[in-house]
């Protein structure tokens, strides 16, 4: 056959969408752990999809289609898979910026370049996994485009693909976690459904997707869709004491606590030696001084009607928006990724200037990350993931930014990125603030509780469908029949702690959420304890252990 040309690329990695689009659930199955966020067929698929929904505007020269392909699939990348296989065609446009047409041995330098590409933006590859089965399957590429297939391009890319499957076959061997849940590695069955699309392409026999879709946005608040009326409580209400010695008991303290709950909702309250920290929304934010003053001094005090705040985001939306003056800009500035009406109130009353809507099962793209940034008015702005798999997004994002300093702290948990928060200081610099908040990162204990979607035996446990599934810093640690006996199989791992935060998700009640607070009050009975309604999907209940 003749040489690739534009046409034919483009042709290849839509077959290739449409084959993944049509196969991610299967991928997404592979999951090794039975939490229910196995989502790497859909963030696979959503980065190279962005290519099938944009195909009009695709160019007719090879070198140019490549580029925006590559443009595309970065901006659209999502989770370490997407990124992953988004720094892939990445270095397969290098390698094709010269090339009117690519023949075999073009196309399997271009593999090569492609697979140094994705490697080098994992600090610690391990072997079974998408990696190598990219790796495997161009080393041999590249061994055969000058012979046997040199003038055949179609007849490489199923040699290829034959390579990449009988990689993929082997990954349980490489990888100990797969051999046990009895897998493949996911990533790597998704590169190989991409290879099989392309290859169907090369002989005009493209694969044609079952159920075409759009890739997900990050969502954006309708401001317009809220009627003032509905903001039960108006008034954010915030204030730090200084504690007055005889004046905070336990006791005390708790009685505080107990009132002000009753009287507003997203209630944060934090204490050390020191100070108290209380933020609250209520209609009666004089009461709630008043209340917060009996323990001591008030150091700062703010309260801002939501109301009001609500009619000017609405103002604000209808009207264009201004690019923010030098002189205007702030020295520090914060987004965060997170989901839950809670945690996202969390963390925009600790500071956080933008929140990207994302975590588990809904990774942010590149191109939402680096909205959120490009709106933060400040010279330096810290990303705070909080997520594994929104990590490598971010620093990818943070690489395309030039207008500002932009900083991605190694936050996986939501607990760590309230933590690397606490520890921020507006008058040190950028790198003390780095260095003090990645430490603060280390101080934090991260548990979460979920269901277990399959049957699985994974590091000795034997876990059966349904059952509560206890993870602590992101890993499967305990099993249960029942969330509180799940719980008191972390309270162990938690003796050490003086604050223990509880979120309740979007599946959770605040009377079970309570209940659980209290055999955590029980056990620890020296640990300051707060419940506090975080909303967030996929898991009833995240931890932070201090």
């Amino acid at each position: 056959m003749a040489g690739i040309d534009g046409k034919m690329y483009s042709n290849m990695v839509i077959s290739a969408a449409n084959a993944l689009e049509n196969q991610k659930e299967d991928i997404n199955n592979l999951n090794v752990f039975p939490v229910p966020d196995g989502d790497t067929g859909s963030n696979m698929s959503m980065t190279i999809g962005v290519v099938r929904d944009r195909a009009e505007s695709l160019p007719d020269k090879l070198s140019d289609c490549a580029a925006q392909i590559s443009r595309m699939m970065l901006m659209a990348a999502r989770g370490n898979s997407g990124v992953i296989l988004s720094l892939f065609f990445k270095g397969m446009a290098k390698a094709l910026d010269a090339c009117d047409e690519a023949d075999s041995v073009s196309l399997a330098q271009a593999f090569k370049s492609g697979v140094e590409s994705a490697y080098g933006a994992v600090m610690n590859p391990a072997e079974g996994t998408i990696l190598t089965v990219m790796r495997v399957s161009a080393e041999k590429g590249l061994e055969k485009a000058e012979g046997e297939f040199k003038n055949d391009p179609a007849g490489l890319m199923s040699y290829m693909l034959d390579v990449a499957t009988k990689t993929l076959e082997e990954t349980p061997e490489m990888l100990p976690v797969l051999k046990s849940a009895n897998v493949v590695d996911a990533g790597g069955s998704g590169f190989v459904a991409i290879l099989n699309g392309m290859r169907a392409a090369l002989y005009n026999n493209g694969v044609v997707s079952a159920a075409p879709a759009k890739p997900q946005t990050a969502a954006s608040a309708d401001f317009a869709a809220i009627d003032a009326s509905d903001i039960t409580f108006g008034y954010c209400t915030e204030c730090i004491v200084e504690k007055e010695a005889g004046l905070c008991s336990k006791e005390r303290i708790d009685g505080l606590k107990r009132t002000l709950s009753e009287m507003g909702d997203s209630m944060v309250f934090a204490e050390d030696d020191e100070i108290i920290k209380l933020h609250i929304h209520t209609n009666e934010p004089g009461i709630v001084l008043s209340l917060a003053q009996v323990f001591g001094a008030l150091l700062t005090v703010k309260v801002e009607n939501m109301r009001r705040q609500h009619t000017a985001l609405i103002s604000k939306a209808a009207e264009p928006e201004e690019k923010t003056s030098e002189a205007d800009m702030k020295d520090y500035g914060f987004v965060s990724v997170a989901a839950g009406d809670g945690i996202c109130a969390a963390f925009t009353d600790m500071g956080c200037d933008r929140m990207v809507i994302g975590g588990q099962t809904m990774n942010p793209s590149l191109e939402d990350i680096i909205t959120a940034v490009d709106a933060v008015p400040a010279r330096c702005v810290f990303i705070l993931p909080n997520n594994g798999n929104v990590y490598l997004a971010a620093s990818q994002a943070a690489k395309e930014i030039e207008n500002k300093k932009v900083i991605v702290l190694p936050t996986k948990t939501v607990p760590q990125g309230i933590a690397s928060l606490y520890a921020f200081d507006p008058e040190a610099s950028a790198e003390d603030n780095e260095r003090a908040m990645n430490d603060a990162i280390g101080t934090v204990k991260s548990f979460s509780m979920t269901y277990a979607v399959h049957d699985s035996t994974a590091d000795g446990m034997d876990i059966r469908e349904g059952q509560s599934l206890g993870l602590y810093n992101g890993k499967v640690r305990y099993h249960a029949d029942s969330d509180e006996e799940c719980l008191k199989l972390m309270l162990p791992d938690m003796t050490s702690a003086c604050a223990v935060t509880l979120f309740y998700g979007e599946d959770a009640d605040a009377a079970r959420a309570e209940k659980l607070g209290a055999i955590i009050e029980e056990t620890l009975p020296m640990a300051d304890v707060t419940v506090i309604s975080g909303g967030q999907p996929v898991y009833k209940y995240i931890i932070s252990a201090e």
